[in-house]
């Protein structure tokens, strides 16, 4: 096997997004990601002061998410969001693009939308991943345009979904597809090859985190991180380190 449980945790942020999670919960999985030695641990913007508080002396970073889910917010607040999460403590920002805007093909605005967050981040020593959200794009020269704004911009990473991006039905169901092969092999394809890529959204086996591994992703977004470690250190034959089992919420 051509990896060690170190070098997938170290691809790992470790979410901590879905609404409901209590505070309790919260820091119970900043607990276990520093445990894991993921790389950060990505929390709701009111929780980054606490984790980086929980984090502190170890390799496990913080990161937050601005605009989430669905990039509306105004530029400005996006952009206050921002200087407030690094403030708090966060190094790692992962910011919604403006869905309705992306469709719209207002493509200035957008990159007004992503260099300013990522001017802020820049400043203020941060990296800045951009989520797409795939699923809310239904043609692929839309996905293209956003990976030639990045490369303009010179983002640290893109990234597939939000984990939290679904499309209604004909039905009036409501359905979610996340991270697919096919979508990072498109964002490999057409941004430039300092850009790193983050998958999220559904990634939740072992298998799952190899093949996007293979395709050129280098971080991804998962609830299911124990699971998937636990796996790693069985398959090359290490003893376990499960902590107490945590409900999956969320990606």
């Amino acid at each position: 096997m051509d990896y060690t449980v170190d070098e997938l945790a170290g691809m790992i942020d470790h979410s901590l997004l879905h609404p409901t999670l209590t505070d309790e919960e919260m820091m119970d999985g900043c607990k276990t990601a520093v445990a894991y030695r993921m790389a950060t641990v990505c929390v709701k913007p009111y929780f980054v002061k606490k984790a980086a508080e929980l984090t502190a002396g170890s390799n496990t970073r913080v990161c937050s998410v601005i605009g989430f889910p669905h990039g509306n917010h105004a530029i400005k607040i996006k952009v206050a969001e921002t200087r407030l999460a690094i403030q708090d403590g966060a190094t790692e920002i992962d910011m919604v693009v403006h869905a309705g805007k992306v469709l719209s093909r207002d493509w200035p605005y957008i990159r007004r939308d992503i260099a300013a967050v990522n001017k802020a981040c820049l400043k203020g020593g941060a990296i800045l991943k951009v989520i797409f959200e795939n699923d809310f794009l239904p043609d692929d020269k839309l996905k293209i345009k956003l990976c030639k704004i990045c490369n303009a911009v010179g983002v640290a990473f893109v990234k597939t979904s939000t984990g939290y991006g679904y499309v209604k039905s004909a039905t009036g169901d409501y359905h979610y597809r996340g991270a697919t092969p096919e979508d990072v092999m498109l964002m490999r394809k057409y941004c430039d090859p300092s850009i790193q890529i983050k998958a999220a959204g559904g990634i939740r086996t072992l298998d799952d985190l190899l093949l996007f591994r293979s395709l050129g992703v280098t971080r991804i977004g998962a609830t299911s991180s124990v699971a998937i470690l636990e796996e790693a250190k069985r398959r090359l034959g290490l003893p376990g380190f499960m902590m107490e089992p945590q409900e999956n919420k969320g990606y």
